[in-house]
């Protein structure tokens, strides 16, 4: 039984992935191939010279990525969280200015898998303290934060369940 729920749960993680768009599923791959340390992100994602540069950016705030995951605040308290939640704003408003991503659901899919579950809780703020920055167009900002659901911002409580499904690109030749 339990393997037919974990089956299940991977299944509905694929489908949330398929119903990104070809932008957002090709951003999530290479940010996942960044922090993750997955291969040669420049050999596999860069073609111009633009790619190059915002590549390199994100390996340069991603550096960070592993002492975050080790100082995930709890929700009960304040300790740490002006720490942890600054650097994650700063490194979501650099993803989100890219131009990437355009819901929370790929911002939430993304940083769920670079930093655990357990940073979950903390997704909403993060994303609405990034998408607000005036680094961000008047018109995306807006498309940002009305793409947070009262749900998601509201929701009393969040699945502790790591995620199972990591999107890599496939090379078409070998598929």
């Amino acid at each position: 039984m339990a393997k037919a729920k974990t089956a299940s749960l991977t299944i509905a993680e694929m489908r949330e992935f398929a119903g990104f768009t070809e932008n957002e599923r090709s951003f999530i791959e290479r940010a996942l191939d960044i922090g993750m340390g997955r291969g040669d992100a420049f050999k596999i994602w860069s073609r111009t010279p633009d790619d190059q540069r915002s590549i390199r950016g994100q390996y340069l705030a991603y550096r960070e990525l592993r002492q975050l995951r080790g100082s995930v605040p709890g929700t009960v308290g304040f300790d740490g969280v002006e720490q942890f939640l600054g650097a994650l704003v700063r490194i979501s408003a650099q993803d989100i200015a890219l131009g990437q991503l355009d819901s929370f659901s790929a911002y939430r899919f993304l940083y769920e898998r670079l930093l655990g579950a357990a940073v979950r809780p903390f997704l909403p703020a993060a994303f609405c303290g990034a998408a607000a920055l005036p680094q961000i167009g008047p018109e995306r900002r807006k498309m940002l934060l009305q793409s947070l659901s009262e749900s998601a911002a509201t929701a009393p409580a969040w699945s502790p369940r790591e995620p199972a499904f990591f999107p890599e690109k496939v090379d078409q030749l070998a598929a």
